[in-house]
């Protein structure tokens, strides 16, 4: 609308509005009470407005607008730009007070109201605001001083039997949540008595109670070693673990997290500031531990504890047991592993629906295996492993050796869950005598719960392949009679994974199949069909996926898999399921069909020798050929497969392995293979997925989660597809594609993606030398291969904006300038640009670099010449900048004057269409 009193302009004139107009558009309507129109036209002015004094007057504009409108922080943030520019500002002091005092931040605003006294004393609204603020900062005060009343109100209320008020006992939890998560409040509640009132209210049983209880215990114990030991102390361990293994899921999995929180308070001692008196008492938490640990050990066999919290108790021993660095001592693994190998197998021996069975969960059993399987990985020597395994074997002889068919079955349990986890030991616990011979007797029982426990320990040792010709020899008849015959598809889709895995053991070797052609084609047909019906249960269409994993090496398969969008989607379903035992399956299928294993070129004079002696020559499936490839990725993207990966990401699950974690990142690198698919891939979550992968796991899942982002960095924004701090987090794995085992091309990618880092800000600069990258790029600015010395090159050219950086150019005895100054006369015209722009930065800032050109090569000048008279404009604009800024040093400009740089300068000079 035109400013009041004038008319509206003709139609088709174009209005020119100013930056004054609009300010003063926004002071009529601020008049009037529209506060955000008023705050529009003053945004509006901002975006036309360059003068600093007239801009500080619309950020203060603005400030009052923001009050109006009660978004006191933004207030705060335009009041503070007007009072950059002038300090004395007044009304921008005094809107600040204001915003502040709404905030909370009392003392600032106190300290601005005392400003605008100073500047105009006799200003009674000053003096009035001043004073007011006084009385409610000591209100404040004095409610600070009866947080302790505060907190036995609070106390009252919730244990209080009497009192019906759901949302006061609701509040009074939050507020005893909330207070906990400061250092102060948990003090507080911590010297008033609270551990015991906490303690009270986890035996009232009340899931409400319980839960605030166990959530102000975790402020209570977070980082602080001395509180977490006398929690530990009032409450006991046989209380925590009680309380771990209810039925309630909630309950339990707030006590699992309050267990971790005390494993690692117990563990790190204080992380936290607060270091008060603490730090004379030295405390020894290995006994405490021990304790806790005993007791979640004891929990895993105990018949009364439900099944999640028998979950939750294996999660934490996962999380806590296991050392996390080679050099630390594995004491505590060996201490579970004597204490408690046996009551872990009782969890992977359990046999679902048995009578007399323990309660357990889909997950269980697999939670089980991961736990023996980071034991066994812990060990350091023979004997520790051999005393692994005599423990095995005892307690699988104890169920099978003189039991009856119910023991026979426990002991068959616990040879999968062996065989699932550590390898080494399920293989060892097979040699027993009688064991295999009684897998292959029950696989044709006529009971369903005996067959499928005897089919899936089949399939587990089919995987091995000392194992698998044994089964192929007595196996596969057996289970074709039972896929044909078996009238249960949880049997028969079992049966088919077994033959499945025997008929995947020539891998992606076309020429060295088992089966009869075809017989694969319509095994995986099945697997699909069974896959899609969503009448049968979860656990049993996981197996199909199971089948899946093992026929998708053939090239055909995966074509026809990839046809099928509803299979596909069907499988991602699965994946974001609460049944993780499928995430292995769900990675290794497709890896397979995207290809993402590794895979060897053969030498080929090593072939022609294979061909001469008559040897086997592993062939490639034609349909396993890049154009295959890249179809199959764009079908498995538009079916969804990102939100599937980065959902399995997300998982806190023991199921979520570190090969299983290197699957997933071997995925996320053929699905970023292709720069257009990138986009796609970042919009679905797939940027915030590959951080943790780089982070955690095997080295080689690692280092492909780190070369995807690097593809991801190298052509989208940075700061778009890594928001707010994940973008600083992305450095790390980025610098660790620069070492030197890695492959050239990870090198390249790792530092084009760096370069592109490097050029946003000096704070990710830092980042970047703070990761002690600079070294690295240095060396790769010496490689023999052109496009990796150009990469680095480019790199240092951006790092060099940081004053570190340009130090060590002026470091005495470098070859660093030198070097710059003879890159700048190749003749790769890139390595020119970056290597000039590099020289014209440090030029413009350091007259010692202008002094020091000419005494690093006798060529100096004849490089800076070459670069004035380049046809490439941006090259001569380089290099005037160089000369301009060496001629302020006297000797080096009488240099320049001898030479022919004159006239060139002259002749540039003159050229009307380089401006």
């Amino acid at each position: 609308a035109p400013p009041p009193g004038q008319p509206p302009a003709p139609a088709g004139a174009v209005q020119q509005v100013t930056a004054q107009q609009l300010r003063q558009r926004g002071n009529a309507l601020f008049q009037a009470g529209d506060h955000a129109a008023a705050l529009a036209a003053y945004t509006q002015a901002l975006s036309l407005c360059d003068a600093e004094p007239e801009r500080a007057v619309l950020h203060r504009n603005r400030a009052a607008c923001y009050l109006k409108l009660e978004d006191y922080a933004k207030a705060e943030a335009d009041a503070s730009k007007a009072i950059e520019a002038d300090g004395r500002d007044m009304k921008a002091l005094f809107r600040r007070s204001q915003a502040l005092q709404k905030l909370g931040r009392l003392d600032q605003a106190v300290s601005d109201l005392q400003r605008c006294v100073s500047l105009e004393p006799k200003n009674k609204a000053f003096q009035e605001a001043l004073r007011a603020l006084g009385s409610s900062m000591h209100e404040k005060m004095k409610t600070m001083s009866c947080t302790d009343s505060k907190v036995e109100q609070m106390f009252q209320i919730l244990l209080d039997p009497e009192e019906k008020d759901a949302d006061k006992k609701q509040k009074a939890a939050q507020n005893l949540i909330v207070l906990a998560r400061e250092e102060a409040g948990a003090e507080k509640i911590f010297q008033s008595d609270g551990v015991r009132l906490l303690a009270r209210l986890l035996d009232t049983a009340q899931a409400e109670l319980m839960l605030a209880a166990l959530r102000t215990l975790v402020g209570l114990c977070s980082g602080h070693r001395s509180r977490t030991t006398a929690v530990l102390a009032e409450l006991g361990a046989p209380r925590l673990s009680a309380v771990l293994g209810v039925e309630h899921e909630q309950v339990s999995l707030a006590a699992c997290n309050l267990l971790h929180v005390m494993f690692e308070s117990l563990k790190e001692g204080l992380q936290k500031d607060f270091r008060g008196k603490e730090d004379a008492v030295v405390l020894d938490s290995s006994k405490d531990l021990k304790l806790l640990i005993k007791h979640l050990l004891e929990l895993l066999a105990l018949e009364g504890a439900s099944a999640h919290g028998r979950d939750n108790a294996l999660n934490l021993l996962i999380k806590v047991v296991p050392r996390k660095s080679p050099k630390e001592s594995n004491s505590m693994s060996l201490w579970v592993i004597d204490q408690g190998l046996k009551k872990i197998l009782e969890v992977g021996s359990t046999v679902c629906g048995a009578p007399g069975s323990l309660p357990v969960t889909e997950n269980s059993r697999m939670s089980a295996s991961v736990l023996l399987s980071k034991l066994y990985d812990d060990l350091k020597c023979d004997a520790e492993r051999e005393n692994f395994h005599h423990l095995c074997e005892d307690y699988v002889r104890s169920w099978f050796e003189g039991q009856e068919l119910s023991g026979r079955l426990r002991a068959i349990q616990a040879v999968s869950c062996l065989l699932q986890g550590p390898a080494d030991a399920g293989n060892r616990v097979l040699e027993l005598e009688g064991i295999m011979e009684s897998v292959l007797s029950l696989c044709a029982s006529v009971c369903e719960a005996h067959q499928l426990v005897a089919v899936e320990a089949l399939i587990h040792a089919a995987d091995k392949a000392k194992r698998a010709s044994f089964i192929t020899a007595n196996g596969v008849s057996l289970l074709k009679e039972i896929y044909k015959h078996s009238e249960r598809d949880s049997i028969r889709i079992r049966a088919l994974v077994g033959l499945c895995k025997l008929g995947s053991a020539g891998g992606t070797d076309f020429s060295m199949k088992q089966f009869a052609e075809g017989s694969t084609m319509k095994l995986a047909k099945q697997c699909r069909k069974w896959l899609c019906n969503e009448a049968i249960d979860a656990g049993t269409r996981r197996w199909a996926v199971e089948g899946l994993a093992y026929l998708t090496f053939d090239a055909d398969v995966k074509e026809e898999f990839v046809e099928d969008k509803a299979a596909m989607q069907a499988m991602f379903h699965l994946a974001k399921s609460e049944d993780r035992s499928v995430l292995y399956a769900v990675a290794s299928t497709l890896v397979n069909c995207t290809n993402s294993y590794d895979h060897e070129e053969p030498d080929p004079q090593m072939l022609e020798l294979a061909k001469y002696a008559k040897q086997h020559i592993p062939e490639q499936h034609p349909k396993d050929k890049p154009e295959f490839v890249r179809r199959r990725v764009r079908k498995l993207l538009s079916a969804g497969v990102v939100s599937a990966l980065s959902c399995m990401v997300k998982s806190e699950n023991p199921a979520l392995t570190n090969s299983c974690r290197e699957l997933i990142s071997r995925v996320f690198l053929a699905l970023v293979e292709q720069a257009e698919d990138r986009g796609g891939v970042v919009a679905q979550g797939g940027g915030k997925a590959l951080i943790p992968l780089s982070l955690e796991g095997t080295e080689v899942g690692q280092t492909k989660a780190a070369q995807a982002l690097a593809k991801i960095t190298i052509t989208s924004n940075p700061e778009m597809v890594f928001p707010g701090e994940r973008i600083y987090e992305v450095v790390r794995p980025l610098v660790s594609l620069l070492h030197l085992q890695r492959t050239g091309l990870e090198n390249f990618e790792g530092l084009m993606a760096l370069t592109n880092l490097a050029g946003i800000s000096e704070r990710l600069r830092q980042k970047i030398l703070k990761e002690k990258a600079v070294p690295m790029i240095e060396g790769y600015m010496f490689e023999e291969h052109e496009l990796i010395r150009l990469a680095a090159t480019e790199c240092m050219c951006n790092m060099a904006m940081s004053r570190e950086v340009q130090e060590l150019f002026l470091a005495e005895g470098s070859d660093r300038l030198k070097l710059m100054v003879l890159y700048s006369g190749e003749e790769d015209e890139k390595l020119r640009l970056a290597a000039s722009g590099t020289l014209a930065m440090l030029a413009a800032m350091h007259p010692t670099i202008c002094k020091r050109i000419p005494q690093v090569t006798v060529h100096w000048l004849e490089i800076l010449q070459s670069l004035l008279l380049s046809p490439s404009t941006e090259l001569q604009h380089r290099g005037v900048i160089v000369v301009m800024n060496m001629m302020v040093e006297r000797e080096v400009a009488e240099q320049l004057m001898a030479s022919e740089m004159l006239e060139i300068l002259s002749v540039l000079a003159k050229d009307k269409d380089k401006p």
